[in-house]
């Protein structure tokens, strides 16, 4: 493929001129920020201010190409799937299960693609069309690279079935055949079309006998002539042996019926049969493997993987798996025959042929543009027992390096990166330390999302992080005065000296207002009060009022004065406290007993002695008046008890 490029991509930042200013960058969690500096490069004597831009170059752009969503986002529950099912993967059904998660995966890749391909035609942008033409492209090869190593490696075919599995992967990846065979059997007469005979070569090409056979009917047919040569060549594709999945004789059965079948094939190859007519003598040369016969007709094979796999149908059938790498190289060599030279493409296919597992993983990693390949790939491998003499790679085992790379990828995504989270789990020796630094640096944005962000973290029992969240919640929620909303982000955090803080504002703003706001969080608060005193006291003074406002008013006043005596109340809120008690005292049924009337006069006393700013407190005339009515409301309401209380004891 041309859109695999073994050279990693040079990065054009626009707007800046390199060549006129010296640049700057530092590395982000997924991203590198570059801007330009004030310093002139070395020797250029440029001193012109530089730009206030700051450019992001990111270095996974494939998670942001909405086309692709499809692709991450179903992966990643046949991804979960297969971690899930991990203890159930044993005995003869393994294989098979594995083969089908494979298969899950080469879905969601064609899936993608043909959605990709839907919108390069539909779209009129040139841009986009190109975009979309190089991601069909890429997902292509990236099918093609997954299917080989899933006959090579994931299923593991043997010999006989490899070769079934190879015919299959030639026929699966080479889509320009249908298109020709549509439009030669549309035609009026299809065996006088010019692409008649390529139709019928490439159907041989690819082990279709039975499609070639019905097109050299057609042939025969039409030409009378050749029709003693068609039977004896129709006879011969009818008889090919060939392996069977279902069949059980075994290996040297099938050499020796092949063996017997490739000599009599020679015989009236030898013996001219087919000497007057060129296209059937030259389907008996392929059929007889003959290679440059099969390399005349490069041009339908396109690739030298096809050469490969055709070359061992008619010479080879039962190459065993270990032999394919030389078979490999040697059609490369003779398909391109130097007249160009291999493409990161042709590298991986042939790294997967040589069964070198690391090699083909590394080489992905260079030329494809996102992590997501390999990270998948490598898992399945794994999970397939088929890594372990590669445990090590950049301190981490492969799967875990490569999984970290994808999911922190996913983090610089606003909305992915919740997938993210899933393959950070899975990943044992580093993965929990990765979450934790990534989960830090997710913008919270909205409250929905904190409380998102805040549930993975409270499943994962990552206590410091939920911490954080909701200390900057809580922050937020305050500098946008949500009292209410700040006091159970803090409450959340438990977080005793914010609590504080949150709980002065609430009654500075009573204070200032008369009354209460959120006043359901406040009403139930419940064991969250014990979180400091200041939020106790607040908890009690709602209370107190709500006791005041359902005339419960022995219980309010014993309230009352536990706040007073209790010293929880903060000093600035005590002559509130007491003022709050003028409606009690003034009651026409005796409130206060004797004792808790001297109790809240000793407050009173404490108060305005003890106030630090007495002379500013005795110059306040509204403050002074508040004491004096306090001073005469408690007089009054001890005579009252004294009279009452003797009255009682008298009688």
């Amino acid at each position: 493929m041309d859109e695999l490029d073994t050279e990693p991509p040079l990065v054009v930042v626009p707007g800046v001129d390199p060549s006129a200013r010296q640049l700057c960058f530092a590395w982000g969690p997924a991203e590198v920020l570059v801007c330009e500096t004030l310093f002139s490069r070395a020797g250029t004597g440029d001193g012109a201010p530089s730009s206030s831009r700051v450019f992001v170059v990111r270095r996974d752009q494939d998670i942001y190409i909405h086309t692709l969503r499809k692709l991450f986002n179903e992966s990643h529950g046949i991804f979960m799937g297969l971690q899930r099912s991990e203890e159930e993967l044993a005995g003869k059904s393994r294989k098979a299960q594995l083969v089908q998660v494979s298969k899950n995966y080469r879905s969601v890749i064609r899936a993608c693609m043909e959605d990709m391909h839907q919108a390069a035609v539909s779209t009129r942008d040139p841009a986009l069309q190109g975009q979309y033409s190089t991601q069909v492209s890429i997902l292509s090869a990236m099918e093609l690279i997954w299917n080989l190593c899933e006959i090579l490696f994931v299923e593991a075919a043997t010999a006989g079935p490899l070769l079934l599995r190879l015919l299959d992967w030639v026929r699966l990846h080479v889509c320009d055949v249908d298109s020709m065979v549509r439009e030669v059997l549309s035609s009026e007469s299809p065996s006088k079309h010019k692409l008649f005979w390529n139709v019928v070569d490439v159907f041989v090409l690819q082990g279709r006998m039975d499609e070639a056979r019905h097109l050299l009917s057609k042939e025969a047919s039409a030409n009378p002539a050749s029709m003693n040569m068609y039977k004896i060549l129709d006879d011969f594709m009818k008889k090919m042996p060939v392996p069977s999945l279902g069949n059980t004789q075994t290996l040297t059965e099938l050499e020796l019926k092949w063996q017997h079948w490739h000599e009599e094939c020679q015989r009236y190859l030898q013996d001219g049969t087919f000497a007057s007519n060129p296209h059937m003598e030259s389907i008996c040369k392929i059929l007889l493997g003959d290679e440059d016969a099969i390399l005349e007709k490069k041009e339908l094979m396109t690739t030298w993987y096809h050469f490969l796999v055709t070359r061992l149908l008619y010479s080879h059938p039962t190459v065993k798996p270990m032999e394919l790498r030389f078979y490999a190289q040697s059609s490369m060599d003779l398909f391109l025959g130097g007249e160009s030279s291999p493409e990161p493409l042709d590298m991986i296919l042939m790294a997967a042929f040589e069964f070198e597992m690391h090699q083909v993983i590394k080489e992905c990693s260079i030329v494809l543009s996102n992590w997501w390949f390999v990270a998948h790939l490598t898992d399945l491998l794994d999970h397939c027992k088929l890594l372990q003499s590669h445990n090590l790679y950049f301190g981490s085992n492969m799967r875990e390096f490569l999984l970290l790379e994808y999911a922190s990828g996913l983090f610089s995504h606003h909305s992915l990166w919740q997938l993210g989270v899933d393959y950070f789990d899975h990943c044992p020796e580093y993965g929990r330390v990765y979450l934790e630094l990534h989960i830090e640096r997710i913008p919270l944005s909205t409250e929905q999302k904190a409380l998102k962000v805040l549930r993975i973290c409270e499943q994962r029992q990552m206590h410091e992080q939920v911490r954080s969240i909701c200390k900057i919640m809580a922050m937020k929620a305050l500098r946008n005065n949500r009292l209410g909303s700040a006091l159970s982000w803090s409450i959340r955090a438990k977080d005793a000296a914010f609590a504080t803080l949150i709980s002065d504002r609430f009654l500075k703003d009573y204070c200032e207002k008369g009354c209460f706001s959120d006043l359901d969080l406040i009403d139930n608060l419940g064991p969250s009060m014990l979180l400091s005193d200041r939020l106790t006291f607040l908890g009690k003074y709602r209370e107190f009022h709500r006791l005041y406002g359902e005339k419960r008013f022995a219980e309010a006043a014993r309230l009352l004065l536990t706040l007073m005596t209790a010293h929880i109340a903060p000093c600035s809120f005590w002559m509130t406290l007491l003022t709050d008690a003028l409606p009690l005292l003034e009651q026409k049924e005796v409130i206060f007993s004797a004792e808790q009337t001297y109790e809240l006069m000793r407050c009173l006393e404490d108060l305005t002695a003890g106030n630090p700013d007495k002379q500013k407190f005795q110059d306040d005339d509204v403050e002074t008046t508040k004491v004096e009515m306090l001073r005469l409301a408690l007089a009054r309401n001890l005579a009252r008890v004294i009279v009452k209380e003797g009255t009682v004891e008298g009688s």
